[in-house]
Formats: C-alpha cells, sequence, structure tokens
C-alpha cells in the first residue's frame, strides 16, 4: 500500500466503531451474555462494544466449525482450492490494511507505524506464505520389505480452538488462522478483550474471500467464560494459546478434564539481551537494546526485558541506552511521530507501576523514567524506564513485566553472562552481542531458548519456528513446522 498521509488516518480514526457481534456459522449474532464495552487505551473513553458469549454460544460455534469439518466444504477441498481462497483473503487484507491498523491501534494503543507493519502487513503476507505452502507438503512411503506399501498421509486435526492477546492480535492470529485453516481445520476463534476488533473484521474479510460458512467462527467475551468453555469442550480436537502463563496451565488442566485435547501453548518471556565489551558496536547496540524493550511499550512476548552488560562497559552503555530512550517519542498512537503508543488498559498501567515500586524497594535504581505520562489525555501512557541494579532474586528480573520497563544486571565474564542468561523460568528469546565468533556460537549454543539474535535483536520472517523452553510454553508459531499442530500423521500399511 502507499504510505498513508496523516489525514488519512486521521479520518478513519474519526469514525464510528459499530459493535462487534459473534461470528457463528456465518451468521453475525448478538452473545447471550450480553455486552462488553471496550475503551480506547488512547484517552480511556468507550469506542464501542463487542458480545459476550455465553457458554451456550461457545457450544454452538464449535457445533458450527464440527459440522463444517465433517461435512467436508472445506477439509476436503483440493488444496489448491483452499489456496486460492486463502490468497483472496490476503488480497483483501491488503485492500483493507489502512482501516485494519487504525482500527487496531484505537483499541489497543500500538504506535501506528509498527501497527502497519506488524499487524495488516504481516498477517496478509502469513496468510500467502501457507496458502503456497500447503499444496507443497507432501506424505511419504516407508522404506518397508517388499510385499508391504506403507503410506504416511497428513490430515487435518479436525476442530482447532485459538485463543490470543491483545499486543498484536491480527499478527499473532494470523501465525495461528492461517496454517490451520491452509491445512483443512475449522476454527473456533477467541480474541482477547481488549483487543478484538481486527480479528473480527478480518472474520468478516474471510467470509468475503470464500472460507465457507462455519469454517471460521468468532467468539468474544472473558476468557473466565469462552476461554474455559473452549478448553473443557469434548469436540475442540486442538487448543492454540498465546497469553499468560497462570492462563495456560488451566487450559492444560481443562485439556486433561476434557477429551485430552492437545494444547499448545505461548507463554511469554523475561528475555536476556546480552552486551559484552567486545560488541561491534556499543552505539548501535544501546539504541537496538532501547528498541528491544521500548517498542510497543514494551508488550512484545519476546522483548529483551532483561539488559545484561559487561562490567567494564556498564555506566557508558547504560548511559548511550537511556540517550536512546529519552529520544522515543511516547504520545498519541494514531500519530505518524509517535514511536511509543499507549499501554493495553489501566490494569496493565497499574501492574508495570507496581513493578517499577518494587524494584526502587529491592534496591534497584531508577535512571530514567519510572512514571505514567500525558494524564492530560485520559489514556494510558508510561514513560520508558530503566532500571540498574537489578539482581537475579528481584521480582523484576524474575517476573514478565510485559511493560516498557528494562532491568539492567552487570556481569564479570562469559559464565557469568550465560548463568544470569539463563537464571529464569522463561526460555523464549534472547540475544547477544559480541565480536568474537566462538563466544556468538558458545552463547547460542548455551543459552535456554527457543530465538538467539546475534548482533541484533528482532527481525524475523514466516520462514523461521517461534517458540520457546521451559515456561515460556511448547508447541511453534510460523515456518512449515507450525503445520504439525495442525494436522495429524495416518499410516495406511497394504499388503502387496
Amino acid at each position: 500500500m502507499a504510505t498513508p498521509t496523516q489525514s488519512d488516518i486521521d479520518r478513519l480514526a474519526a469514525l464510528a466503531v459499530p459493535a462487534g457481534k459473534l461470528l457463528i456459522d456465518g451468521k453475525w449474532l448478538a452473545g447471550e451474555a450480553g455486552e462488553t464495552v471496550v475503551l480506547s487505551p488512547i484517552n480511556g473513553q468507550k469506542l464501542t462494544t463487542t458480545a459476550a458469549a455465553s457458554a451456550g454460544d461457545v457450544a454452538r460455534a464449535v457445533a458450527s466449525a464440527r459440522a463444517s469439518f465433517e461435512a467436508g466444504i472445506w477439509s476436503r477441498m483440493p488444496p489448491a482450492g483452499r489456496k486460492a481462497v486463502l490468497h483472496r483473503l490476503a488480497d483483501l487484507i491488503e485492500k483493507n490494511s489502512l482501516e485494519l491498523a487504525v482500527l487496531g491501534v484505537r483499541d489497543n494503543g500500538t504506535d501506528i507505524g509498527m501497527a502497519l507493519k506488524a499487524e495488516p502487513g504481516s498477517a496478509a503476507g502469513t496468510f500467502r506464505y501457507y496458502a503456497e505452502a500447503i499444496d507443497k507438503v507432501y506424505g511419504q512411503i516407508a522404506p518397508t520389505a517388499d510385499n508391504i506399501l506403507a503410506l504416511i498421509h497428513r490430515e487435518p486435526v479436525g476442530v482447532v480452538a485459538a485463543i490470543v492477546p491483545w499486543n498484536f492480535p491480527l499478527m499473532v492470529g494470523a501465525w495461528k488462522i492461517a496454517p490451520a485453516l491452509a491445512a483443512g481445520n475449522s476454527i473456533v476463534l477467541k480474541p482477547a478483550e481488549t483487543a478484538c476488533l481486527t480479528l473480527l473484521k478480518l472474520a468478516d474479510l474471510a467470509l468475503e474471500a470464500g472460507v465457507p460458512p462455519g469454517v471460521f467462527n468468532v467468539v468474544t467475551g472473558p476468557g473466565r467464560v469462552t476461554g474455559e468453555a473452549l478448553a473443557l469442550s469434548m469436540d475442540v480436537d486442538v487448543m492454540v494459546f498465546t497469553g499468560s502463563g497462570p492462563t495456560g496451565r488451566r487450559l492444560l488442566e481443562y485439556a486433561a478434564r476434557s477429551n485430552l485435547k492437545r494444547c499448545y501453548l505461548e507463554l511469554g518471556g523475561k528475555s536476556p539481551n546480552v552486551v559484552f565489551a567486545d560488541a561491534p558496536d556499543l552505539a548501535a547496540a544501546a539504541k537496538a537494546a532501547a528498541m528491544a524493550i521500548f517498542r510497543n511499550a514494551g508488550q512484545v512476548c519476546v522483548a529483551g526485558s532483561r539488559l545484561l552488560v559487561e562490567t567494564s562497559v556498564h555506566d557508558e552503555f547504560v548511559s548511550m541506552l537511556a540517550v536512546s530512550a529519552e529520544k522515543m517519542l511516547v504520545g498519541n498512537p494514531l500519530s505518524l511521530a509517535t514511536q511509543i503508543g499507549a499501554v493495553n488498559s489501566d490494569v496493565q498501567l497499574q501492574g508495570n507501576l507496581g513493578f517499577v515500586s518494587d524494584a526502587v524497594k529491592e534496591g534497584g535504581e531508577i535512571v530514567l523514567g519510572g512514571k505514567r505520562t500525558l494524564l492530560e489525555t485520559g489514556g494510558y501512557y508510561m514513560q520508558p524506564t530503566v532500571v540498574t541494579g537489578v539482581r537475579p532474586d528481584h521480582r523484576l528480573f524474575r517476573e514478565e513485566v510485559f511493560g516498557p520497563i528494562l532491568a539492567v544486571t552487570p556481569f564479570r565474564d562469559e559464565s557469568e553472562a550465560l548463568r544470569l542468561a539463563n537464571s529464569s523460568d522463561f526460555g523464549l528469546a534472547s540475544g547477544v552481542w559480541t565480536s568474537n565468533l566462538s563466544r556468538a556460537h558458545r552463547m547460542v549454543r548455551g543459552i535456554r531458548a527457543g530465538v538467539v539474535h546475534v548482533n541484533t535483536y528482532g527481525g524475523s520472517d514466516n520462514s523461521v519456528p517461534l517458540g520457546g523452553v521451559k515456561q515460556s510454553g511448547n508447541g511453534h508459531d510460523k515456518s512449515l513446522h507450525a503445520l504439525d499442530k495442525y494436522t495429524d500423521l495416518k499410516t495406511a500399511w497394504i499388503q502387496l
């Protein structure tokens, strides 16, 4: 799409947002549990309402998905047919990209510059990737005896329940929806209460693209109702979830209490960003480290939220990072000049401020930020915050904040750096900055994380998987590996 102007953005931002409904069997319906008020984090004011689904609504959505799957209208469509539909959906996402981006910013507070790339831009690319991949994924012939023909088929699993977070709903939603649909499954999607509007629009575009009724269903409302009902359903085959650890644990419990559905969980991180004194360019590393934690107000699952710096350059590096962070403009996320938008909700903001308070009590020193800002807007904004002197026993070192707060800890040598990097229950992402190639490889091997960035932080595409170890969860989004979650293997053992 052409680069939007501020007037283009302002025009779309002035439009009223229709009330959101449930999508069940191709029909938009009111929720039996009433409505949920949507507050915009930009100003704290009511943006619209969305339908609140009951457990009965969820059961009907699951039944619709099951019926469509068994009917074969999508599951037995030739892969080339599904491919064509998903390409049309990608076309529609691109056609409506600015509308989707602005709607998402009004809903969750991401700055518009990042939203354009990370939301509709990323989602369209993800649908295209899996559209192109699915008719190129083959079964296998096993090397059996000459009188046996053993064929290994890949088949869709059936009904997939997807629970998507509020920080990047379109991007993360596409990571789950695109491969599940490409493989021939039917879906029930449950967006986050505080960021579901773009996913409702996506579902509408999916119908327009030709996804059959019942194949893509959406239920909105509180997780304690909708998410629980999906996890306890006896007719959901696979559940995929991105969100908090406590919620992930409950989903596993519900799966065990119901039909032992497979659960794939991405549960966030407390990712270390390790800077050695021999980093190729300390100034560039400092700027990248600031972006790694403060983009999207720190609301990024792979955020480099623990900065580990070699003692000999600690003070110099922290000073350079603070200068970079101070230059990042916190403001109205609908402004093209803004670099850090709003925190998603007042609940999230208050939690962030609580982390800062605890950090000070435990002996940390705030060298930048630490406070709420732009109170006059009524929105939820926070200064980028840097805390030094953070020890491994501090709460800020151990727990995921999901906000613009950086914990800084010094280290003396490589062995201590590796020990500190792995001193976490999480293992999603990490970063290493060094000019020593051998050290870089040792750190890549030694750090227990799903992703290790070297002399950069961030950056990825659909060709590589994203997933974690330890309490960051299991399973992978993106790449061809993601299809493993949405397909079953079936062996045909044929006596010749």
